[in-house]
């Protein structure tokens, strides 16, 4: 149904383009580099037959793919994202494809000794037979999100080569910095006029997620005062130091490397200390929104405290909500689970229906208005150097998406 090697020429195509976004940028893309994919990708729905093209002033990239049945059916949306993560380099991915995986380690890199194993990365073991992209080891692949982006071009050229198949009209969308999580800030959500939607934006095959964390960001800063180390007794002030009390006093096993499922944690993903000022970023994570407001309310509370210990204003936070848990809002609209569920089982795919550990375009938007549960995109361990995917996946959710539309037209 859909060519192995057509889809790998399609995804190799886009992750060669550096497209990672800047959590620091204020402009939406976050990077200009991401502009050069958005083009392209505006061109090839354009070539390939979508209507109504558009892309805004902030990447945001939509088209049409007009019904072929006058039967009243809801409008439906596909949604992936072409930025990349900012937390590993993607410049200059160059991707390995490995025919017939054999089930032993796969040397990514020979001079660095990298190596992608089973004995470490069980998922592998799935996948033996099959034909397998992975990194040279230097970069990021980029399957997070460009194997989404595959899929749905992919499955939108079939249905415009296959008219005989009656589907409703069907919306697409495109967008920026989904990795920064501003991905459904600027999105037009009326705009794209769908009644529901989906991103291809999940791990292993079989993924299909309508829960996802409550998340928000929180910034300690530490104020110290430095003094010539000759002279500093009850002077100096060493912010690192009182960095280490905090840290140290938020529960240990509260940790991404120490939790699983529906298990929320604190996340210290960046430092940057002197004497004078320390600045601890941290993400905190919780599926339910009672355990949510609790984190923050911690790590608040600890700041008080050490600056009882240490003076009023040593410690300062900021905490910012960024995304919430868009089960309340899918729940309402759950036939549009059961759609992909039933799509994904008469393609003999095993539904694995579990909560994200993470967030996608689809958690804001479904608070936008916009219901939108999220489906595998077939690649693992996303936003480093081990990361793959499986050829025969992309194949698989591009075939998710065509039935998606037939069953949609059926039930309707």
């Amino acid at each position: 149904m859909f060519l192995k090697e057509a889809i790998i020429d399609r995804f190799l195509s886009y992750v060669c383009i550096d497209t990672q976004s800047d959590p620091k940028s204020k402009s939406t893309p976050s990077t200009d580099k991401q502009w050069k994919l958005a083009h392209l990708l505006v061109d090839e729905l354009n070539s390939i037959g979508l209507h109504e093209v558009t892309i805004d002033n902030n990447g945001y990239i939509m088209a049409t793919l007009p019904a072929t049945t006058t039967k009243p059916i809801p409008t439906i949306g596909f949604i992936a994202h072409y930025d990349t993560s900012p937390d590993f380099t993607a410049e200059n991915v160059s991707p390995k494809i490995i025919e017939n995986y054999n089930g032993k380690d796969i040397i990514l890199n020979t001079e660095k000794n990298i190596v992608l194993s089973p004995s470490y990365f069980s998922d592998l073991k799935q996948y033996i037979g099959q034909t397998l992209i992975t990194t040279d080891g230097n970069t990021l692949l980029g399957a997070d999100d460009k194997a989404g982006i595959t899929e749905i071009v992919a499955a939108a050229e079939y249905l415009i080569q296959h008219p005989e198949i009656a589907h409703g009209k069907i919306r697409i969308a495109f967008t920026p910095d989904e990795e920064i999580g501003r991905g459904a800030h600027l999105f037009d959500v009326k705009k794209f006029g769908a009644d529901y939607a989906y991103t291809m934006d999940g791990s292993q095959i079989g993924e299909l997620e309508y829960e996802n964390f409550n998340a928000a960001s929180a910034v300690v800063t530490i104020n110290g005062t430095i003094v010539h180390p000759g002279y500093a007794k009850d002077k100096l002030v060493n912010s690192m130091l009182i960095s280490q009390d905090f840290i140290s006093s938020l529960p240990r096993l509260e940790t991404p490397e120490h939790t699983s499922d529906r298990e929320g944690f604190f996340h210290l993903h960046d430092i940057q200390g002197s004497v004078e000022k320390t600045t601890l970023e941290y993400i905190i994570r919780d599926h339910e929104k009672e355990h949510f407001e609790a984190r923050k309310q911690v790590m608040i509370a600890l700041v008080e405290e050490l600056n009882k210990q240490y003076g009023e204003g040593t410690l300062e936070i900021e905490i910012h909500d960024q995304y919430y848990n868009m089960k309340e809002k899918i729940e309402p609209n759950m036939h549009i689970v059961t759609i992909a569920k039933k799509a994904m089982e008469s393609l003999k795919i095993k539904p694995l229906i579990k909560p994200i550990r993470g967030g996608t375009d689809g958690s804001q938007l479904s608070f936008m208005g916009l219901p939108c549960p999220n489906i595998f995109a077939g690649g693992h361990n996303f936003h480093g150097k081990y990361e793959y995917v499986p050829v025969e996946s992309m194949q698989k959710a591009s075939e998710v998406i065509v039935k998606i539309a037939e069953l949609t037209a059926e039930l309707s």
